[in-house]
């Protein structure tokens, strides 16, 4: 029995799933950086960080362009449009959740109850 591939979605949650990763993320957010320069801010071997790099170029979190003989790599945003699609669902779960608990709350303060 083979197992299926794994979807966009599923590589990029997976992807996001490392806080080491995740970092990258926010490093690649500011500008793009070669494998060494990422590697500069972690205490881990470069090819340690080449293949947290190659698991979100997996997720098409990242790009990577050779340039001479360095590597650069790129934050592509929009990867993570549908994880932030996802998430906006429950968004709106939270928000209509507060907002019943602070409508329960004033009325029990209107009626002079302790909540």
């Amino acid at each position: 029995m083979s197992v299926p591939a794994p979807t966009n979605e599923q590589a990029v949650f997976r992807a996001l799933a490392d806080p080491t990763r995740r970092t990258i993320i926010g490093l690649l957010a500011d500008r793009s950086l070669t494998v060494t320069q990422v590697a500069s801010h972690f205490d881990m071997s470069r090819p340690a960080v080449a293949k947290h790099l190659g698991i979100l170029q997996d997720g098409d979190i990242i790009c990577v362009k050779a340039q001479g003989r360095e590597r650069v790599n790129s934050l592509q945003p929009m990867a993570l449009k549908s994880v932030s699609d996802w998430l906006s669902h429950y968004n709106h779960f939270w928000d209509e959740k507060l907002s019943n608990l602070k409508s329960a709350i004033e009325t029990q303060k209107e009626q002079g109850e302790t909540p």
